[in-house]
């Protein structure tokens, strides 16, 4: 039996969890992309296969990067190397409340470089899902992400299918006209859809979940879930019964509960779980990772 192949496009960063400056702080491996495809690679069975798509510099920092990956199940085999070029940074600071602010250094990253050598699309026709965010798309040159575009277009026809999260980072834009064309353009080549309900009011200026729905709605045959946190997931795409969703027991962080989601959803959908059990598994994922400080629960022994 053959199993799915899914390649994530994304940018690993060293992750900085500070409580006081100064202070000691905790040094980990994450982004948005990452953390999606390590909750991903724990809900699939062999041999289904999740690979990472990047790029790294050539230094320690990036080997231990490129160790925390695979020690998490992930293939690096589609994650280049640049000799000249160092990983992102971002500082994590949470509230009492849980929320968090963020802190980056990425402006020189070597994931800046991504998609550069022409290669890389080759490389991941074979691969049966694509999945990449609007940060993805945000650290890319305005050139480079029309040639993804283009190559999605041609992807598709051959059968390959496009998830997305808009992920939407105002910090990583120029302006948010620039943002709200790109993600458009995402949407509509989109398969499997996960926004956050937030980042796309925020952005379109949606006066509500229902506007958000009938927006996306309108680019096509989408499914997916509208995520809008404590409230539970929407369905896109698929008429599903009214549910009940528990909140989660504990916010202690609520980084990468938005990833987790996307990995937990995906991971059970691609395995042919219905509708409305992707939507548990993945709401169920999210609140166990808000219980919890950091992007990465630890894994289950």
């Amino acid at each position: 039996m053959s199993g799915l192949h899914i390649a994530c496009i994304g940018e690993a960063m060293l992750e900085l969890l500070v409580s006081d400056v100064p202070g000691p702080a905790r040094i980990g491996v994450a982004g948005d992309v990452l953390n999606t495809a390590i909750y991903l690679r724990r809900g699939l069975p062999a041999p289904h296969r999740v690979s990472f798509v990047s790029l790294v510099g050539q230094d320690r920092l990036s080997d231990g990067m490129l160790r925390f990956i695979e020690e998490h199940g992930v293939e690096t085999d589609l994650i280049a190397r640049d000799p000249q070029r160092l990983p992102g940074l971002y500082a994590i600071s949470t509230d009492g409340a849980g929320e968090r602010s963020f802190s980056y250094w990425r402006k020189d990253s070597a994931a800046r470089l991504l998609f550069q050598e022409s290669s890389l699309f080759d490389e991941l026709t074979a691969a049966d899902v694509i999945y990449l965010s609007g940060i993805t798309l945000a650290i890319l040159p305005p050139e480079i992400r029309q040639q993804l575009f283009t190559w999605i277009d041609s992807y598709r026809a051959r059968g390959g299918r496009f998830a997305f999260d808009s992920n939407y980072r105002p910090i990583l834009w120029e302006r948010p006209s620039v943002a709200r064309e790109v993600m458009a353009a995402a949407w509509a080549r989109c398969d499997l859809a996960l926004p956050s309900v937030d980042d796309e009011m925020a952005l379109f200026g949606d006066a509500s979940p229902a506007e958000v729905l009938a927006r996306l709605g309108a680019f096509g045959s989408m499914t997916g879930a509208l995520k809008q946190g404590a409230d539970g997931p929407v369905s896109i795409g698929e008429t599903v019964p009214p549910e009940h969703y528990e909140p989660a027991v504990a916010v202690v962080d609520t980084t990468a509960a938005g990833d987790g989601f996307n990995g937990g959803y995906l991971a059970a959908r691609l395995t042919g779980a219905s509708q409305a059990t992707a939507l548990h598994a993945g709401h169920s994922l999210a609140c166990r990772i808000i219980g919890h400080p950091g992007a990465i629960l630890p894994q289950e022994r």
